[in-house]
């Protein structure tokens, strides 16, 4: 079993893609995955690039996603560590690579420069390797 840590973009496509992530993988993520995708699914419904309805179904299958997130004490303290190490002023997207390096075998994100900060912290897979074995 492979276990891809993803980010909120990541989850939203797979909801919007209607597609089964294989049985043989498991989906990781830190617990602001859900705020992430809340947000962006808010500001799409409010400058009129997906009607309420849809970004509300969306965000239902976000909740129905079966994904393990994780927000304990070792996942902050890791993403602070991180935050700091890359001279960030924030740890968004540290939270990310902290669960990523925890707990995943490896990242799924089309983000650039969430790529670029994971370089030497856990490999990137790609989207549609959440679909096959």
């Amino acid at each position: 079993m492979t276990r891809f840590a993803i980010d909120a973009p990541t989850a939203l496509r797979i909801v919007t893609d209607d597609r089964p992530v294989d049985a043989a993988h498991s989906l990781v993520g830190p617990s602001i995955l859900r705020s992430h995708a809340l947000s962006a699914l808010y500001r799409a419904s409010r400058d009129g690039s997906l009607d309420e309805k849809t970004a509300r179904a969306q965000l239902e299958g976000i909740a129905g996603l079966k994904i393990r997130l994780l927000g304990d004490r070792v996942s902050r303290s890791t993403a602070f560590v991180i935050a700091g190490l890359s001279g960030w002023d924030d740890t968004e997207q540290a939270e990310y690579l902290a669960v990523a390096q925890l707990q995943a075998d490896a990242l799924i994100t089309e983000d650039p420069a969430l790529i670029a900060a994971a370089e030497h912290i856990v490999p990137i897979a790609s989207y549609d390797q959440l679909f096959s074995v």
